[in-house]
Order: structure tokens, then C-alpha cells, then sequence
């Protein structure tokens, strides 16, 4: 799972994790609900949710322990690949807390096992009904109980992970507030600068074109008095010859 990758192995194998267990938990409530009900292990409907929830239980199982095989390798130097140790943290938790959910469930499947081998008595083979019953409608309630706290707890999780990506948004939205309110700033004092600048241009300019005006009426008597000059030079040229 290196940082190098364009999407990481684990929360691809996280999400398959837990679309199994979304699909398991249906399973292991429906299985729970039929056994309440019936009152012989040899129920076919019972045999078939059982036998139904084992199997994606087992699925469930090898694609978490790559996820526990994964969360131990990068335990031990999580910046070598790319993680933060606050996302190993939450890696580990999870792994646990799927763990537990199914070795909970193995737990049930394991007690209906014996269940079955023990509710026979004597030759006749009679079962224990009522106990039973009122046993399994006890690991129902509780395994519901269960459920509803992993259900709030994750919920509590999502919404301090909604709150934490508000407040960062919060605090970029005050940053970008503050860098406006600078570069505003900025331009009024460019647009100053500029009206200044523009004021001394045109006070030059005009400057420049009274000078300009006042040497051009200055050349102009000067060419004036050459050519009168000239003309009384030739003349008197003209005269003495």
C-alpha cells in the first residue's frame, strides 16, 4: 500500500469488507428470527439460513484477515507508506470492530451446534422447547441491542467526521475572507498610485507643450530676421555692383 499508487489496496478491500458485512447482517438477524421460531434444529429453513450465513461468513473472514495482514504491516512504520498514524488508528479499529461483529455471529452459529446435539433427550427424542425458546429470543434481543450501539456508534463517527470537514471548510472560507480583504487593500493603494502618477504625466505633458510652443515662436522670429537680413545684404550687393 504504497503512496505511490493511485488508490489504495486496503480501502478497496475496506469497501468489499463491508459490503459483505452490510449483506451479512440481514442474514445473521433472519437466521436469529427463524431459530426463534422453530422449535427443531432440523428445520430446513433453518439449515438453509444457517448454512447461508456460514458461507458468507467465511467470505467475509478471508477478506478481513487481508485487512489485519495489511493494518499489521504498516503498524510498525506507517510513514514508509505514504499514512498518517491517526489512519492507522482508524484501520485497526475497524478490523476490530468487524472482527468482533463476526466472532459474535461464529458465537451464535456455534451455540445453535450445540443446541442441536443436546436438545434430544433419552430415546424419544423430545425437545426441550420452552427453554430453548425463551434462550434464543434472549440471544435475539441482545444481539439487536447490539447492533442498534455499533449502529449509533458509527453514526456518531460519521457525524464528527462531518463536523471536522465543516470546520476546515469554516476555517478556508476565513482565510479566503481574509486574503480578499487584503488584496482589496492592495488595489485602492494601486489605484491611488496610479491617479498620481497619471496627475504629474498630464502636468508634464502640458509643461512640455508650453515649452515646445514657447521655442517654436522663438525660431520662427529668428528665421525671420535671417531672411530679412539676407534680403538687405543682396540688395545692397545689388546696388554697389
Amino acid at each position: 500500500m504504497m503512496s505511490s499508487t493511485n488508490e489504495d489496496p486496503f480501502l478497496q478491500v475496506q469497501a468489499e469488507v463491508l459490503t459483505q458485512l452490510s449483506q451479512t447482517r440481514p442474514l445473521f438477524t433472519s437466521y436469529l428470527r427463524i431459530r426463534t421460531l422453530t422449535t427443531s434444529p432440523q428445520n430446513p429453513e433453518l439449515i438453509s439460513a444457517q448454512k447461508e450465513l456460514e458461507t458468507s461468513l467465511t467470505s467475509l473472514t478471508d477478506d478481513l484477515a487481508d485487512l489485519i495482514e495489511s493494518v499489521q504491516a504498516v503498524q510498525s512504520d506507517p510513514y514508509k507508506y505514504g499514512l498518517e498514524i491517526e489512519e492507522v488508528a482508524r484501520r485497526k479499529r475497524l478490523v476490530d470492530e468487524v472482527g468482533n461483529e463476526v466472532e459474535d455471529m461464529r458465537d451464535e452459529l456455534k451455540k445453535q451446534t450445540s443446541q442441536g446435539s443436546g436438545t434430544r433427550t433419552g430415546t424419544s427424542g423430545a425437545f426441550e422447547g420452552p427453554e430453548g425458546e425463551g434462550e434464543a429470543g434472549d440471544n435475539y434481543a441482545e444481539f439487536e441491542q447490539q447492533q442498534q450501539i455499533h449502529m449509533m456508534a458509527e453514526q456518531d463517527q460519521q457525524l464528527d467526521g462531518v463536523f471536522r470537514t465543516v470546520g476546515n471548510l469554516r476555517q478556508q472560507a476565513d482565510d479566503m475572507g481574509r486574503e480578499l480583504e487584503e488584496q482589496a487593500d492592495m488595489l485602492e493603494n494601486v489605484d491611488g498610485l496610479a491617479d498620481r502618477v497619471g496627475g504629474r504625466l498630464q502636468t508634464g505633458l502640458k509643461t512640455m507643450g508650453t515649452v515646445i510652443k514657447k521655442n517654436e515662436d522663438g525660431l520662427s522670429s529668428c528665421c525671420i530676421a535671417i531672411l530679412i537680413f539676407v534680403l538687405i545684404l543682396l540688395l545692397v550687393l545689388v546696388l554697389v555692383l
